[in-house]
């Protein structure tokens, strides 16, 4: 069972995320909170697996809270998916850099939520696929951050793990990646295990980024 604590400061939107993601037989919503701070909270004595928050709301906003939660230096980190009604915000980009797990427009689907949870549950992570490209554009030429760690790092990567980053940074899930260098999910998997750490992120988006970040690969049209 996948224990998610949802954070939005509209009693509507909060309760019918709530809804719908209660109706799921695999997902429990263990608290539905109004703020950041009652999110990091929550999730920390509740322990659950995945915080579903907005970024913009009135005190501690989501940016902080994803920090609290997954930020650099946290101890047994939770992972976030963030939920937006911008699809290229500022906001968006301090969540991503704060550690976030996934992002996903709160117009999509009810099918693409529960997937996304479920994805960032799995330690997959997500981006809304009409985000993906748009984002990694941003961040990269618009935002001038920092590497997540120096230049050269491909050269910490096996062969296998370089091609499995590429896909990666293309925005295929595990999956097609598997199906694409005709391999089973669960090596895909391993591989990607033994990468992150490789590259000091935590997260399949954060892999993208740092592809991106190094110029693995070119940033996208």
């Amino acid at each position: 069972m996948i224990r998610v604590v949802v954070a939005d400061d509209q009693p509507m939107v909060r309760a019918g995320l709530t809804t719908l993601l209660g109706a799921a037989p695999d997902i429990d919503v263990v608290a539905a909170v109004e703020d950041g701070a009652a999110a990091v909270t929550a999730a920390r004595e509740l322990h659950a697996d995945v915080v579903c928050t907005d970024i913009r709301m009135p005190g501690t906003d989501g940016i902080t809270a994803t920090r609290a939660l997954c930020g650099p230096g946290v101890e047994d980190p939770i992972a976030v998916l963030v939920l937006t009604t911008f699809d290229i915000d500022e906001y968006l980009f301090g969540a991503l850099e704060a550690g976030a797990s996934g992002f996903l427009l709160k117009d999509a689907e009810p099918e693409e939520l529960l997937a996304a949870v479920r994805a960032v549950a799995a330690g997959e992570g997500t981006i809304d696929t009409s985000l993906t490209r748009r984002v990694l554009r941003e961040v990269v030429t618009r935002r001038g951050t920092r590497p997540v760690v120096a230049v050269g790092g491909s050269d910490l990567l096996t062969a296998r793990e370089l091609d499995i980053l590429l896909l990666l940074a293309q925005g295929l899930s595990n999956d097609e990646i598997a199906a694409e260098l005709v391999l089973e999910v669960s090596t895909v998997k391993s591989h990607l295990a033994r990468m992150m750490p490789k590259l000091g992120v935590r997260s399949r988006l954060q892999a993208a980024v740092w592809a991106y970040q190094n110029k693995i690969v070119d940033v996208p049209d």
